[in-house]
Formats: C-alpha cells, sequence, structure tokens
C-alpha cells in the first residue's frame, strides 16, 4: 500500500483518538506515562538520562518527581496534538485563555523587516503553529520523519492551515528559501532546540551542558536584520486550557559571532523551559553529539536498546 494511502488510514484513527472527551484523553496519555515507566521505554530512560545531565545538584527523589511529569506530560501532549491536527481549528484556539505580548507579534509584522519565531520544544508547539498561521503567512522549517508514511501523515496533518503554512524541510535550499522570505519582509518559524548536524553549529551551554546547536537562526537574523521572537504555548495546570506567550529575543542572537549566537538562543530556550521543566520535551536526546577534544562519549550509549 503506498504511503499516502496508509498515512490517510493512520490520519482517520488519530481523528477517532481526537474526539474522545478531554477527560478520556488525558487518562489514556496517564495510562501511556504509566507504560512507558514501567516498561522502562526509551521514552523513559531519555528523560531519564537528561535529568542526570541537566539538573546534577538535585536529589534522585527530586529528579524521579520530575521524571514523572514530564513523562505524564509528554504522553498526554501526544494525545492531545492528535486532537489538535484532527480537529476543527477554531475550536482548538478556544483553548488559548491568555495571550502575551501580542503588541510585539504585531509591532514585527507592522515593521516589515521580516521575523523569525524561535519557537522551543515546550507546551503544543502545534497549537502554537494555528495560532501563528491566523495572524500571518509564514514558512516553518522542519525535519521530515525517516518514513515515507510518517512525512506523509505529517503533511497531511498540518494541511487544514490552508496556503498561510509553507513546511520547508531542513535541508537543500532550506536556507536560501527562509532567507528570500525574511528579506522579502515574510515569516518564518523555526523549532530552535533541535540538535543540527556536525558542522551545522556551534556548542553553547545548554542548563551547564555543552549541547550543540543551530547557528541556522542567529546567521538569518545577523543577514537579514529581522526581529526575532520567542513563542510558547504553555498549558495552564493540567486542564485543557492554554497560555500564548510572546517574548523579545535577547540582544545577542543576532550577533556576528556565531558563538555569541548560540550562547544567547540556548540561554533563552533555558530560562522558558524552567518555568515549567515538566512541560519541556526532554525525551529528545539533546546532548548526542559532544565537542570534540574532550574525550566526552555519547551520554545515551548505555541506555539504547536495539
Amino acid at each position: 500500500m503506498p504511503a499516502r494511502a496508509i498515512a490517510t488510514v493512520l490520519f482517520a484513527l488519530a481523528s477517532l483518538v481526537g474526539r474522545l472527551p478531554w477527560r478520556w484523553l488525558y487518562r489514556g496519555g496517564d495510562a501511556l506515562a504509566w507504560l512507558w515507566r514501567r516498561r522502562d521505554a526509551r521514552e523513559s530512560r531519555v528523560a531519564r538520562r537528561n535529568l542526570e545531565l541537566a539538573l546534577p545538584a538535585w536529589s534522585a527523589a527530586e529528579r524521579a518527581s520530575l521524571h514523572d511529569a514530564v513523562l505524564r506530560t509528554t504522553a498526554r501532549q501526544a494525545l492531545e496534538t492528535l486532537r489538535f491536527w484532527t480537529r476543527p481549528h477554531a475550536d482548538n484556539l478556544a483553548l488559548i485563555r491568555e495571550i502575551e505580548g501580542a503588541e510585539l507579534f504585531d509591532a514585527a509584522l507592522a515593521g516589515g523587516r521580516g521575523l523569525i519565531v524561535a519557537a522551543p520544544h515546550y507546551g503544543n508547539w502545534e497549537l502554537l503553529n494555528q495560532w501563528l498561521a491566523t495572524r500571518t503567512e509564514l514558512a516553518i522549517l522542519y525535519r521530515p520523519p525517516e518514513s515515507a508514511i510518517g512525512e506523509a501523515f505529517l503533511q497531511r496533518a498540518r494541511r487544514d492551515a490552508g496556503d498561510r503554512v509553507t513546511q520547508v524541510p531542513a535541508e537543500g535550499s532550506a536556507v536560501r528559501q527562509l532567507f528570500k522570505r525574511l528579506r522579502d519582509g515574510g515569516v518564518v518559524g523555526i523549532l530552535p532546540d533541535q540538535q543540527p548536524k556536525a558542522g551545522d553549529g556551534e556548542f553553547a551551554p545548554f542548563f551547564g551542558v555543552p549541547a550543540l546547536t543551530m547557528t541556522l537562526l542567529p546567521r538569518l537574523a545577523a543577514r537579514s536584520g529581522a526581529t526575532v521572537l520567542f513563542a510558547t504555548c504553555e498549558r495552564i495546570d493540567w486542564s485543557p486550557a492554554f497560555r500564548l506567550r510572546i517574548e523579545a529575543a535577547p540582544a545577542g542572537i543576532a550577533d556576528a559571532d556565531a558563538q555569541v549566537g548560540v550562547a544567547a538562543l540556548d540561554a533563552a530556550v533555558e530560562t522558558i523551559a524552567r518555568r515549567d521543566l515538566a512541560q519541556y520535551q526532554w525525551t529528545y536526546k539533546r546532548y548526542t553529539l559532544r565537542p570534540s577534544g574532550r574525550g566526552e562519549d555519547n551520554p545515551y550509549r548505555d541506555i539504547e536498546r536495539r
């Protein structure tokens, strides 16, 4: 069966999940988190190692408590994202109960110098994308899934935004496309805390640990003169309600010195993550690549299972 046909079937199944009442959806997420812990699944192992690396001063009991909250939040987000992908956007956006900094976004649009929206893996960035699409046309840089089925599903899931959102794969001519859009006064969305390929980034502290960080965003900001804003859509408590925040990026993020730019970028993401550590994506292997010459090994190697 072609990848697109399989993706259509998967999207139909996701739609069924998305129609569940919120209390059932969140109970399903809690059950999934329990299963991850019970089986010590990949998500559980990676989150535990990341918390050990990022929060070494915490006691084992404190990290264990946060680990449980991270898995619960991550599992709930996975299911709520299926709902956001398959339900009317107007219904989804009604869940945004508070908005902070919208005036910064409007001013950046009116300025006409181009706008880079940096959206860390915090809260629900898919709901954030839908809000952005109501305000402007934009191009979103994304890393395509490894499987053709995954790519077809993602394209179908994000299709309802129509022509207002252009998905740009992080490969080939992506930099030229994004720079052209910014030069023309357009808007670009980037997830700034994805580990780039070796040679496409610089190391900077992230929770005190050197992390290979993309130079793409600082370079685009420096070359284009575009405004950079950070944006998040965080959950309010455990209810299906969200607070959307828009905030200015630190000045150093557009520095001509790439090292200054990536340090400012990581510092800004860390500040956001520390607002509610459980809402950050700790299940991602952020520290896989290590600085050369220091003798450090991949910190996830001993927890990988084939």
